[in-house]
């Protein structure tokens, strides 16, 4: 989907959700708390109404994999179409709202509303994505996933500020980026250094941190695939 399909995609899927025919709730999910867990039997889809949400898996070892974070108008948890049982787990990573949906109508709202042939091509993207966000992992050292990690954030929720630049204005702890990346958080504070010494990331003292989007894409090698 190209990026004005995306952002027709979100609008129509919010104008349809917002009927009452859809028998949606609205809830409220304090900062770091799960909305449903890896494992738990949960048969809905999320709409985020504000706020930011981020999935993730979880090693034996405890060890963190993000799949994804979701803002304003995203959707999560599209695989209670397959089945009730979660594969990931989904948290606040700030105080949130977000629109509790039954699958079951949902899938039954979108052929009422016209709107299954895009959000196909929305599960076709999102799995991309997430094979990308994989591969990715599994083929980086540390130093690059946090890289890649950077650039999915000032993509996700940064605000282009100035040419190639992305201001990411909510605070993300370097505990946080270390579960995020898979490293310790004195690497995390070693490697932002060194991405400051490099250009990659502007110092400043607000907004939390200011991306040059494209040396850092450059860096990570993966500016075509966004």
């Amino acid at each position: 989907m190209t990026s004005a399909q995306v952002t027709q995609f979100r609008d129509d899927l919010r104008t349809f959700i917002a009927r009452d025919s859809v028998e949606a709730s609205s809830v409220r999910v304090p900062k770091r708390t799960n909305i449903y867990n890896c494992g738990q039997r949960d048969g809905n889809i999320y709409l985020v109404e504000s706020g930011q949400i981020k999935t993730q898996m979880y090693a034996r070892c405890g060890k963190e994999c993000l799949l994804s974070i979701f803002t304003a108008g995203d959707i999560f948890g599209e695989q209670s179409l397959l089945g009730p049982e979660r594969f990931e787990t989904a948290t606040a990573m700030r105080t949130s709202w977000v629109r509790k949906i039954p699958a079951v109508r949902f899938r039954a709202a979108l052929a009422e509303s016209g709107l299954l042939d895009a959000f196909i091509a929305h599960l076709a993207q999102r799995l991309a994505e997430q094979q990308h966000v994989i591969a990715t992992m599994v083929t980086m050292d540390s130093e690059q996933r946090l890289a890649f990690v950077l650039l999915n954030l000032s993509r996700k929720i940064g605000k282009r500020c100035a040419h190639n630049l992305r201001a990411i204005e909510d605070r993300i702890t370097q505990e946080e980026l270390s579960g995020m990346v898979g490293t310790t958080r004195s690497r995390v504070g070693f490697f932002l250094k060194r991405f400051k010494d490099a250009g990659f990331v502007l110092p400043t003292s607000e907004p939390f941190l200011l991306v040059d989007e494209k040396r850092l894409a450059e860096y990570v090698d993966v500016w075509p695939f966004f």
